[in-house]
C-alpha cells in the first residue's frame, strides 16, 4: 500500500492494531509500553518492538512527549501506520526518530500481520510467510 512519508526509515516486523484512535497521554505507559487506557481495545497489550496501526491520535499535545518517552524507555514502537497522522503523533515521531506512515487503509490489516514498513518511500507490504 502506498502512502504518506511522515518520519523515514525501514523496518520490518509484527502488527498491533487498533480500530480505535489512540490518546498517548493517559493512553500508553511511556515507562512500560503497555496500552493503559481503561476500556481501549488494546488495553494490557504492549505496543513494544511492533509496528503500531490505527486511525489517529487523539488527546492532549503532550502526548508527543509519550511517543518520545516510549522510544528513549526502550519500550516504543517499531513504526507507526495511521489513516491520518494528527500533529500530536507527528510531532512525537519525528522526536523520536519512529518511522510513520499516514494516508494507509488500516482496516486492510490485523494483529499478528507480518509486515514490511519502509517509510522512506511510503509504503507498508503485507510479507507473506
Amino acid at each position: 500500500m502506498k502512502g504518506r512519508m511522515i518520519y523515514p526509515g525501514k523496518v520490518d516486523g509484527e502488527a498491533i492494531v487498533s480500530k480505535e484512535p489512540i490518546g498517548f497521554y493517559g493512553g500508553i505507559d511511556a515507562k512500560t509500553g503497555i496500552v493503559i487506557e481503561k476500556g481501549h481495545e488494546l488495553e494490557g497489550q504492549s505496543v513494544k518492538d511492533k509496528i503500531l496501526i490505527f486511525p489517529f491520535g487523539k488527546g492532549s499535545t503532550v502526548g508527543s512527549y509519550v511517543v518520545y518517552g516510549l522510544k528513549m524507555n526502550g519500550v516504543g514502537p517499531k513504526a507507526i501506520i495511521n489513516k491520518e497522522t494528527e500533529t500530536i503523533v507527528a510531532t512525537g515521531v519525528i522526536l523520536a526518530g519512529i518511522p510513520c506512515v499516514d494516508k494507509i487503509d488500516t482496516d486492510k490489516f490485523k494483529t499478528g500481520d507480518n509486515l514490511a514498513v519502509d517509510a522512506d518511500e511510503g509504503t507498508v507490504d503485507l510479507i507473506l510467510g
